[in-house]
């Protein structure tokens, strides 16, 4: 059975599919193993060889991998389930496969060796850029470039080759009035090497590779950290981009620093913390992206949104209390909350970020909501209905405090208001 290659697309008709990844347990104790059957075709897939997943799995996992690429299999050390690595796969096509201009799986990747980066290229919309190379796999990939891209990596090979021939030839050194000759391969410079410029632009991009370098560096144990201290990372560099002014744009880049950190399901938590206020329900829309990036299919991220937005409650009772059910209903609307993400919720108070007698309050509040989503889904699953659903809405009345049902009459509809144009739909 195939799936989408960006799985969080649920068109059926999405033209790139992969084979479901089959995981195969072997052995028992401490040799137990788990083989992906299917790798190869994965890969094969995803333009990109069997081994980067793999390993990326290994580094998620902390675990050992093995390699036979003469008999096609490729192995995570102990046992794990195909779900699990299912979920795991989404993280390495999110960084290392779809563009992030256009989301297009049809990417390549290229290794310069000299400078240790790895860039991407989208033969879909033409975008170029620089992979964040501060993931663990991205030292398997320098070290082991896909094939397409072998031909740079022996390019740089043969450069230093060459530079050691001269030099022995030269008895180890070189005249003081010698010029060498810039090397050239296949009659073709290395356009990537602008070491020798020095051009402003030059001196510019070389101080910002150099500050990359030294910023990747001191991240690249991270995930090292415990979860308190990575939470703090992403606070620390959502808070920036707020206090910027570029946290508008920036959804995609807090997702990614957000997986980067493996902290994702926790993002809502941090986000309410940061971008919600007193005015919330202006900031449900305009960052309805950003919590969207985290909320979408993923029930344990919409969990840490309630729990966020309790914290918010508590911050803001005056303001807020009265509106629960109104704020609650905003958020399933903007599809940030799922019905019965809401329901589970409102079945048992916690007082795991705030009191249980302002939870119990909260839970008090939202009870007219609550009421009004069970009856729409008992109306939704009856199989005849009095009333068209299209004909109620909810209705909140700030002078009642509470959530309504109010039967709204259709409007009539011209005759030529019947002729549909399924184009426009």
């Amino acid at each position: 059975m195939s799936v989408n290659v960006n799985r969080s697309v649920s068109d059926q008709f999405y033209r790139y599919k992969m084979p479901r990844l089959i995981a195969k347990v072997e052995g028992k104790g401490n040799g137990i193993k788990t083989v992906i059957v299917n790798m190869v075709d994965i890969a094969k897939a995803l333009n990109r060889p069997p081994t980067y997943p793999t390993k990326f799995f290994g580094c998620e996992l902390g675990a050992q991998t093995q390699f036979d690429t003469k008999n096609d299999r490729y192995i995570v050390n102990g046992s794990h389930e195909a779900n699990k690595l299912q979920d795991m796969l989404d993280g390495f096509i999110r960084r290392f496969v779809l563009c992030s201009e256009c989301d297009n799986p049809e990417t390549d990747l290229h290794i310069n060796p000299k400078k240790q980066t790895i860039a991407i290229s989208c033969k879909a919309c033409g975008y170029r850029g620089m992979l964040d190379t501060r993931h663990k796999l991205c030292t398997f990939v320098l070290k082991n470039p896909p094939e397409s891209d072998t031909g740079s990596v022996k390019k740089e090979k043969e450069k230093k080759n060459r530079k050691k021939d001269r030099e022995s030839s030269n008895g180890g050194e070189t005249g003081n009035n010698e010029i060498n000759a810039p090397d050239v391969v296949d009659g073709d410079d290395d356009d990537d090497d602008w070491a020798e410029e020095t051009t402003e632009e030059a001196q510019r991009r070389r101080m910002e590779e150099i500050s990359n370098h030294a910023k990747n560096l001191t991240l690249s144990d991270d995930l090292d950290k415990t979860l308190e201290e990575r939470v703090n990372l992403f606070y620390s560099f959502v808070k920036q981009k707020k206090d910027s002014g570029t946290i508008g744009s920036a959804d995609k880049e807090i997702l990614a620093e957000a997986e980067r950190l493996d902290v994702k399901a926790m993002g809502p938590l941090i986000l309410s913390e940061l971008l919600f206020d007193e005015n919330i329900r202006d900031q449900i829309k305009m960052y309805k992206r950003h919590f969207l990036r985290f909320c979408h299919d993923n029930k344990k991220a919409q969990k840490y949104l309630l729990g966020g937005f309790e914290c918010v409650v508590k911050l803001h009772q005056a303001q807020l209390l009265p509106r629960i059910p109104i704020l609650l209903k905003d958020m399933y609307d903007a599809d940030l909350l799922a019905e019965d993400v809401i329901l589970a919720w409102a079945e048992k108070v916690s007082k795991k970020y705030i009191s249980k007698e302002l939870a119990k309050e909260i839970h008090a509040k939202a009870a007219p909501f609550i009421k009004w989503l069970k009856e729409a889904e008992e109306e939704s699953e009856g199989s005849e209905q009095e009333e068209d659903v299209e004909n109620v809405e909810v209705v909140y009345s700030s002078s009642a405090r509470e959530l309504k049902m109010e039967t709204v009459k259709p409007e009539e509809l011209d005759k030529e208001d019947y002729d549909i144009d399924i184009d426009a739909i």
